[in-house]
């Protein structure tokens, strides 16, 4: 039996983040891709994610995947677990709370969002990915299109989930079940230094780089993605 893989997109994400990914793990995995995008808190997200995944029988192993935003969600369904979960792996995101400055830096983007919503993401494209994604136009402009067509209604929403995430870092010092962390070397939204401190966090989790990359790692770099989600099925 080919356990359940779900994937968990982020912040300004479809299920379109996971396009260039699901077609190298059809094959290792029953696929799954929550839904993140209507709800106003974390907690909500993590209660539909479960729903996503309510059919697999308890005897088919479950792996979830969280990206960036899609990682507070994976840990929120850790600590509301619902039924065992094989592994865990969590790709560009932290363990940590929002802090004072992070609130401030959102609501900053908040207000930026609701005064020119297309001004931002033209930014935040190019800063979001490596230099030499930058270059490739096919790649840029599939991630505009993608931030644009969530909208600035979901991308607020969003926004104040996440200033609202609990914090569960007493969990995951005790968790007990393999727990992969990747993160593209270049990433300039979640740095590397969040992925090292939550390989340190979870006992026995196995950190991984994501090499030519920054943290859009599902549209930048999708063969390494999916190879090191196959070690965990």
């Amino acid at each position: 039996m080919k356990p359940a893989l779900l994937l968990i997109p982020g912040m300004l994400n479809t299920a379109r983040i996971w396009g260039r990914v699901t077609p190298l793990l059809q094959d290792h995995a029953d696929v799954r891709i929550a839904h993140v995008q209507t709800q106003s808190s974390i907690a909500e997200m993590a209660r539909d994610a479960w729903a996503r995944v309510a059919d697999v029988p308890p005897s088919q192993p479950l792996v979830i995947c969280g990206f960036s935003m899609g990682g507070y969600v994976a840990i929120e369904m850790i600590a509301s677990c619902d039924r065992p979960i094989r592994a865990t792996a969590f790709l560009d995101t932290s363990c940590r709370p929002e802090s004072t400055e992070g609130v401030a830096a959102r609501e900053k983007t908040i207000a930026a969002i609701e005064r020119n919503f297309e001004k931002v993401i033209a930014g935040m494209a190019p800063f979001s990915v490596h230099s030499g994604s930058q270059a490739d136009p096919a790649l840029m402009d599939d991630i505009l299109s993608l931030l644009r067509e969530v909208g600035a209604e979901t991308a607020i929403r969003q926004n104040r989930a996440i200033i609202g995430r609990a914090d569960h870092r007493d969990l995951l010092a005790r968790l007990q079940m393999p727990a992969l962390v990747m993160c593209g070397r270049d990433d300039k939204i979640t740095p590397p230094a969040l992925s090292e401190e939550l390989a340190v966090l979870i006992p026995g989790a196995r950190l991984e780089w994501i090499e030519e990359a920054g943290h859009m790692t599902p549209l930048e770099q999708p063969e390494r993605v999916a190879t090191l989600l196959k070690t965990l099925l």
